[in-house]
């Protein structure tokens, strides 16, 4: 008799937040050592031209989607814009987890749809889990 999995549960099967943590706050930091943050940026960055958005009012939805959590504009000005990232408050609170991949997507979206040399940087407040990113252009 062959053993055969459930097809229907294979299917509906998502990866689980313990899953994405495992990946995000364990193996990628032991994989990537000390360059983590500058291989997670460029890595933003090449998303950005993977997955290209049209505008920047969509960069909301796509972070949703992706589990990154949700993304909201705080400011804006001629030179730079403010986005509050919510992701899970803990993961900030804790301190393990760089954004620098959240933030390098931003910039390469940035670029790509405004045609503007762009910086984005992550700047976690661990007493308020969340996190500002602060992307500029020139």
């Amino acid at each position: 008799m062959e053993l055969k999995p459930d097809q229907e549960k294979v299917e509906q099967a998502e990866p689980t937040a313990f899953g994405y943590a495992l990946f995000r706050d364990h193996i990628l930091p032991s994989v990537l050592g000390r360059h983590e943050e500058e291989i997670l940026y460029w890595a933003g960055k090449e998303l950005a031209s993977t997955f290209p958005l049209f505008e920047m009012d969509e960069a909301p939805g796509f972070f949703r989607e992706a589990g990154w959590g949700e993304l909201t504009q705080e400011s804006s000005d001629k030179r730079e814009i403010v986005y509050i990232l919510s992701p899970d408050p803990e993961q900030v609170k804790k301190g393990a987890r760089c954004y620098t991949a959240e933030a390098g997507f931003l910039a390469g979206q940035y670029q790509k749809i405004n045609g503007k040399n762009s910086e984005c940087r992550p700047e976690p407040d661990r007493r308020q889990g969340i996190v500002k990113l602060v992307l500029a252009w020139e």
